[in-house]
Parts: C-alpha cells; structure tokens; sequence
C-alpha cells in the first residue's frame, strides 16, 4: 500500500484546528471532483460512516469510510482520529493526529495508507505522489477555513 504522511503546522489551536479538519463535509469542498456524503447521524463519533465520491457523471469512484477512533483535543492533550477504508475499490486506512504546539497553535500529522483495487504495484509511488499532493492541498484549505 502506497502510505503518505503530511507535517502540517498552523497558529490555530488544537480545538479549531480538529474542528475544521474533522468536517468531513468540507473535505469533499477541498478534494477536486468529489463531494461527502455522511451516512450516519451526528454527532462524529466511532462508528460514523461517510463516503467520498469522486468522480464526474456516471464515473464515480466511492471511498467509504469508517471512524474507528475518535479522540477530540483535550487541555494538553492530542486530538487523534483514524478511518477505515470499507470500500470495493479504495482500501486503507487515515490517520489525522493534532499535537499543540508549546508556544501556540497546533502541529498536524495526516497519515494514510491506501490501495486502488486493481492498480498494479508498480504504480504505488505515483499514487502516493499524487495522494501527497491532493491531501496536502486539501489540509491547507481545510485550516484555512
């Protein structure tokens, strides 16, 4: 499995930031092509389920996942949530960790591991290149508000 990590820091505090990056809604604003569809009722917790769905027209690639941890920022304490990738296509697992940063704001971990069904081994680095790329992309926008 291609795996990514992204170091991201940011002046936002570990609440807001969490706030903003745990908005699954908003991720399908900040990834091209692709809309989130929450399939579960609030509030996020383990067991929320949505799906990313990319594509255009009848061309759609669905990417459902699954909350598997959800730990929200506490006064000195990392936010950490992970997501299983439950899909047909798309498998793997994301990880968003918030660190507070001891002189304000937050550091970001975004970490994923994903495989396409059916894509050859061989294209794992371009894969994990462009998933670096839209994630990061996608991460910026999300903190950006």
């Amino acid at each position: 499995m291609p795996g990514i990590r992204i170091v991201h820091r940011t002046p936002l505090a570990p609440a807001e930031a969490w706030s903003r990056l745990t908005d699954w809604e908003r991720h399908g604003e900040r990834v091209p092509l692709t809309r989130t569809i929450i399939e579960t009722p609030p509030p996020t917790e383990v067991g929320t389920v949505f799906t990313a769905r990319t594509g255009v027209g009848r061309v759609t690639c669905d990417d459902p996942m699954e909350i598997v941890v959800w730990r929200p920022p506490a006064e000195g304490k990392d936010g950490f949530v992970r997501l299983e990738k439950r899909g047909r296509t798309v498998t793997g697992w994301a990880e968003i960790e918030i660190r507070p940063l001891p002189a304000g704001g937050s550091e970001i971990h975004w970490r994923e591991e994903l495989r396409l069904r059916g894509l050859p081994r061989a294209l794992d680095p371009a894969v994990a290149l462009a998933a670096r790329l839209v994630f990061s992309r996608a991460l910026r926008g999300l903190l950006r508000g």
